[in-house]
C-alpha cells in the first residue's frame, strides 16, 4: 500500500471513530484509560524489548546521549507513564461542561458548551512517553489521535500502539481512536499535513526544524511552539537571595527543556553586587557564561556574547547574561528576542511586578518564581500535550480543557426572528 493511501485510510478511520468517542461518557473513557495502564504493566517485558531495538539503532546512528536518554524506557519510566494515566483518569472531564449561559431580551437562553476538537494528529520526536501522554489526554477529551513519532522510536511506539488498541477493544471502543503511524518515511508526515478533510488539528512537538517543516507544509491548522527563549529579569528591587535561587533553578535544574532560562537580565544598579556570586555559582555548576560588555567587566570569566546569543535556545548549560539600565530596557529586550514562551521578573516592587505581567507577551509570565513552572502539571492542569506559543486556539500549556473547543447552544420557546 502506498504511503498516502495508508495515511488516508488511517485518517478516514479516525474520523469515523471520533463520532463514537466524542459521545461516550466519562466512565467509559476512564475504563479505557485503566485498561491502557493495565496493558503497560502486563506487557512490560515486550515494551522494554522493543525499546532496546530502538536504543541499539540510535547508538548505531550516533545520536547524542541526551537524545538516547529521552528515547530510553526503564521500568521506573514506564511506572511513571502508568501514574500519568492515573492522573488523567482523576481529572474532571471537560466535555459537556456548560461554560456560561445568558438570556436575551426576547427570552432566548444562550450558552456555550465544551465539545471535543475532533481528529488530532501529533508529530513528535524521540520520546515514547509522549505517545502515552498524547493518547491519554486526547482520549479523555473525546478526541481521536493519529500519532507519528520519530523514526528512532518506531519499535517502542508500535508496541505502545498495540497495547493501547487492545485496551480500547476491551473497553468496547473503536481501536482507531488511537493510531500509531507505522511508516518512518517523511512522506507519511507530508500526507498527514494534507488531510484537511479528515484531520482537525496538527500538534508538532520537537525541535524548531520539525515545527517549521510542519507549519510550512500543513493545510491543517497547526498549534505551534517554535522554541523557548526564556528570560529572568532581576530588578533593582529584587530580594537577591531569592533571585539567586530562582535563576539557578531556572537554568540548572534541567537545562535541556523548553522552559529553562536562556538569558538572564540584571538591573545595572545591583549588577556589581549580584553578578559575581551568582555567576561563580553557575560556573561551578558547569554553566558557560556569555555576557554583554558590562557583564564581562564585572565577571572576567564570562565569554563575550555575540548577537547570535540573544535569540538562542541553547538547551544546554550555556547562559547569556545582559546588564540592563532598567525594567523598560529588559522588557524591550524580551520583546525583541523572546519567543512568547516563558518570562519572569524577580522584584519586591508590587507595581513593577504588575507592569511586567501586563506588558510582557508570553504564554506564561511569572513574578518571583522559576521559569521551570511553565508546565501543565505544575500549574494544576494535570498532564499536558505541549505548550503553545501561538494564540489560536490556546496559549501556554495545553491540558484537557485546551483539547476541547466550545459551541453555542440556544433554548427557545417558539421565538422567530422579525
Amino acid at each position: 500500500m502506498e504511503v498516502k493511501e495508508k495515511i488516508l485510510q488511517m485518517a478516514k478511520a479516525s474520523k469515523m471513530a471520533v463520532k463514537v468517542i466524542g459521545r461516550v461518557n466519562t466512565n467509559v473513557k476512564n475504563i479505557a484509560l485503566e485498561e491502557i495502564a493495565k496493558g503497560l504493566k502486563e506487557n512490560l517485558s515486550e515494551l522494554l524489548e522493543a525499546n532496546a531495538k530502538d536504543i541499539d539503532y540510535a547508538k548505531e546512528k550516533g545520536l547524542s546521549k541526551a537524545m538516547i536518554d529521552r528515547l530510553t524506557l526503564t521500568e521506573k519510566r514506564i511506572e511513571g507513564m502508568i501514574n500519568n494515566i492515573k492522573e488523567v483518569i482523576a481529572l474532571p472531564d471537560p466535555v459537556g461542561v456548560i461554560v456560561k449561559m445568558w438570556q436575551r431580551p426576547n427570552g432566548l437562553r444562550v450558552g456555550k458548551i465544551r465539545v471535543p476538537l475532533g481528529v488530532i494528529a501529533m508529530v513528535y520526536e524521540a520520546r515514547p512517553d509522549a505517545t502515552i501522554e498524547a493518547a491519554s489526554l486526547c482520549l479523555k477529551a473525546g478526541n481521536t489521535v493519529i500519532l507519528r513519532g520519530g523514526s528512532e522510536a518506531i519499535n517502542s511506539n508500535l508496541c505502545l500502539g498495540e497495547i493501547m488498541q487492545n485496551a480500547l477493544h476491551k473497553a468496547g471502543l473503536p481501536k482507531e481512536t488511537i493510531q500509531v503511524v507505522p511508516i518512518t518515511d517523511r512522506e507519511a508526515v507530508l500526507a498527514l499535513l494534507e488531510m484537511e478533510e479528515y484531520i482537525d488539528l496538527i500538534i508538532p512537538r520537537g525541535g524548531e526544524g520539525l515545527i517549521r517543516f510542519v507549519t510550512e507544509h500543513a493545510r491543517v491548522p497547526v498549534l505551534k511552539h517554535y522554541k523557548g527563549v526564556c528570560h529572568v529579569y532581576v530588578d533593582d528591587n529584587a530580594d537577591l537571595k531569592k533571585a539567586e535561587e530562582i535563576c539557578f533553578n531556572a537554568k540548572v535544574q534541567r537545562p535541556g527543556v523548553c522552559n529553562a532560562m536562556e538569558t538572564m537580565l540584571v538591573n545595572e544598579k545591583i549588577a556589581k553586587i549580584f553578578l559575581p556570586k551568582m555567576l561563580e555559582r553557575f560556573v561551578n555548576a558547569g554553566v558557560e557564561i556569555r555576557g554583554c560588555d558590562k557583564t564581562c567587566a564585572i565577571f572576567p570569566k564570562a565569554k563575550p556574547a555575540t548577537e547570535q546569543d540573544w535569540p538562542a535556545e541553547y538547551l544546554d548549560l550555556i547562559l547569556a547574561v545582559k546588564v540592563v539600565k532598567d525594567m523598560e530596557e529588559a522588557i524591550a529586550h524580551i520583546a525583541c528576542y523572546g519567543s512568547n514562551h516563558t518570562e519572569a521578573i524577580v522584584t519586591e516592587d508590587y507595581s513593577k511586578a504588575w507592569e511586567f505581567l501586563e506588558r510582557v507577551d508570553a504564554s506564561v509570565v511569572l513574578v518571583n518564581a522559576s521559569t521551570r513552572f511553565n508546565d501543565g502539571n505544575q500549574l494544576g492542569l494535570g498532564a499536558e500535550i505541549g505548550i503553545s506559543t501561538s494564540k489560536l486556539h490556546a496559549y501556554g500549556p495545553m491540558g484537557l480543557e485546551e483539547l476541547t473547543t466550545t459551541k453555542f447552544i440556544v433554548f427557545g420557546q417558539g421565538q422567530v426572528r422579525t
